[in-house]
């Protein structure tokens, strides 16, 4: 059976095509039904609009509060019928009617080593403290900032020379890889 997912995203979107192409090649029996994105002008809007999937662009400003901007996105996962959701690069936190409607079945991509470094500077986080290691996390996500319980982990060795520059991309090159390999082993184990 094919799965239904979302793809939650702000920005760039390499992680959503990462997924989508994956989807595509390998073949993965999932299909990306939904984009939800939280910033309108953001590249991944045209990366699903150029594979013809619909894209939800949500402004949470609009709304009272985040619980109803999150109704709104729950009617149209519903809508949708998504299985499971996949925040690839979106920069907010998930709010309890969400969380409530999707148990253990919302899927988040962190670019460290959890629970080293949670929050928004992963990379630079892991720079600042010179470790010798970093990596990618890929957790279900919680109330909690990236304290949700981890599925898997890749290690990036971090080089003296290093840039945030270079070392974020080598863990991108990580994350392309790693999150599709996710994806497709819990399809296979029935975890979503």
């Amino acid at each position: 059976m094919v799965k239904r997912i979302a793809v939650f995203a702000s920005g760039n979107g390499t992680n959503f095509s990462a997924l989508q192409n994956a989807i595509t090649q390998r073949p993965i029996p999932a299909e990306i039904v939904l984009l939800v994105c939280d910033q309108g002008n953001a590249p991944v809007i045209q990366r699903a609009q150029a594979v013809h999937i619909p894209v939800l662009q949500i402004d949470y400003r609009s709304f009272p509060t985040k619980a109803e901007a999150e109704q709104v996105i729950l009617t149209a996962l519903q809508k949708q019928r998504v299985a499971a959701i996949f925040l690839a690069g979106y920069m907010r936190i998930v709010g309890r009617t969400l969380l409530v409607a999707y148990p253990h079945r919302i899927i988040n991509l962190h670019p460290a080593l959890l629970p080293s470094f949670p929050g928004r500077h992963g990379i630079a986080d892991a720079l600042a403290a010179h470790v010798k290691e970093t990596g990618v996390t890929v957790h279900f996500i919680d109330a909690g900032i990236d304290t949700g319980q981890i599925i898997g982990q890749r290690k990036v060795v971090v080089h003296a020379e290093d840039s945030f520059e270079s070392l974020a991309t080598r863990i991108h090159q990580v994350e392309h890889q790693f999150y599709p390999d996710v994806l497709a082993e819990l399809i296979a184990t029935q975890q979503i």
